[in-house]
């Protein structure tokens, strides 16, 4: 692995657990064995780094999802399978999923830039839900407030642990995959059209 991505690796762990303010250059330096010369040789600032961060685990969370897309079926199948990949992201990679939180924090300019990485998921997950509203499968409601709390709802219940020990839940395996499960019938459950 090349120092680049070794600085990448340490920076998306530092912002996604710390947070972008508590992590220094100098603490990234020492945990990774390097001077802190050899970060800016890769990335000229605190913020170059964060650019690449952002683009990187939006890249990641791209791939990822659009894998399970690929692989899941038609309708229900695919919400499914998008849960499913947050929470399979969750347990391997939680500082991705910390960074999108962290990012969400920053504000502007960062976030613009992670939504304008994310947007063409973001274009085809509105499509496919207008798609299903329009087919009768799923209640009509607004596709981008949909969007917007079931991204919320997912990657809260996906990833913060210290509000579900706060609620007294075990945020262990065995746990998530409940929560995953309990998570599932409650979007199926909120999208199920009207009888």
């Amino acid at each position: 692995m090349s120092t680049a991505d070794r600085v990448l690796d340490a920076a998306v762990e530092s912002f996604g657990t710390r947070g972008y303010d508590a992590t220094s250059l100098d603490a990234l330096a020492a945990e990774l064995g390097i001077r802190k010369q050899t970060i800016l040789y890769w990335y000229p600032s605190k913020e170059a780094l964060l650019a690449a961060v952002i683009d990187r685990c939006a890249a990641e969370l791209s791939t990822a999802l659009e894998d399970a897309l690929d692989r899941a079926g038609r309708g229900w199948d695919r919400v499914d399978a998008v849960v499913r990949a947050v929470f399979r992201m969750a347990l391997r990679r939680p500082a991705l999923l910390g960074l999108l939180r962290e990012v969400a924090r920053l504000g502007p300019p960062w976030s613009m830039r992670l939504t304008a990485a994310l947007d063409p998921l973001v274009q085809r997950a509105r499509e496919f839900l207008e798609a299903e509203m329009d087919a009768g499968t799923m209640r009509t409601t607004d596709s981008r407030l949909l969007l917007l709390s079931a991204y919320s709802t997912v990657i809260g219940v996906a990833t913060e642990v210290e509000v579900q020990r706060a609620l007294g839940v075990d945020p262990s395996l065995r746990s998530m995959v409940v929560r995953r499960r309990e998570l599932l019938a409650f979007l199926r459950s909120a999208l199920a059209p009207a009888a």
